[in-house]
């Protein structure tokens, strides 16, 4: 087995054992969309609340898994020297971050698979644009990474995690996930849609909601944050 590949099953393993991390990436995700679903009291706009729903809570699974699970855990990482001395070992940095990108795409694929079985059970009949729909998790992948790399990379552990679940919050009731954003005032809308979250989401809901397409605002939005993100985080970033 190479480093890469050990390396990679043990971000896995850390991650399995991490409850908080399980809450955070499967727990939450699930449970919003199993109530909001059932409890139709959101201004979703849609006959059946899942239709609006799942689209916005695959998005929320991309920026729990990218940015909060992995910035808390890189960020603890770091303040007690696992990132410095995994560094200097034969893996090497490169081979580090490969694996912990592994990690992430991992776990979003198991994400993916349970949201959308439960969704498809509560009725959701999703659209044709699964191609597009991926591009965009994709970049939006590589946008709440680098957020979440930024903040572990600059922040201590215990204020990483205070601000990392902070954004979270954030950028869950603006990002409309659960909250549709034109549902919102109209200055914040414009935030909203500035925002990776609300530019992935507007991207999931044209691709997989029948009849919509994906406007390109929300694409340069995603590419901006793709780019700079990362940007500032390998710029930001240090290893102790």
């Amino acid at each position: 087995m190479s480093a890469y590949s050990a390396q990679t099953r043990v971000e896995l393993t850390l991650t399995a054992r991490r409850g908080e991390s399980l809450l955070l990436t499967i727990g939450i995700p699930v449970l919003l969309l199993l109530f909001f679903s059932v409890v139709d009291v959101l201004p979703t706009g849609t006959d059946d609340p899942v239709d609006f729903l799942a689209p916005g809570i695959l998005a929320l699974a991309v920026m729990s898994t990218a940015m909060v699970g992995l910035g808390i855990a890189t960020g603890f990482e770091r303040q007690y020297g696992v990132l410095k001395r995994l560094g200097s070992t034969p893996l090497g940095r490169p081979a580090l971050l490969a694996a912990k990108t592994t990690g992430v795409v991992i776990v979003e694929v198991v994400q993916f698979a349970l949201i959308v079985v439960i969704a498809v059970l509560l009725g959701w009949r999703s659209g044709s644009g699964w191609p597009v729909a991926i591009v965009a998790v994709v970049l939006g992948t590589v946008a709440f990474a680098g957020i979440g790399l930024a903040l572990a990379g600059t922040l201590r552990g215990e204020v990483n995690l205070a601000a990392a679940n902070g954004l979270y919050l954030v950028l869950l009731l603006l990002g409309g996930m659960v909250i549709p954003i034109d549902e919102l005032p109209t200055g914040l809308q414009v935030v909203a849609r500035a925002l990776p979250s609300g530019a992935l989401s507007d991207a999931l809901h044209g691709a997989l909601t029948a009849g919509a397409s994906v406007p390109a605002r929300a694409w340069i939005v995603l590419v901006v944050w793709a780019v700079v993100a990362p940007f500032v985080a390998a710029v930001t970033f240090r290893w102790e």
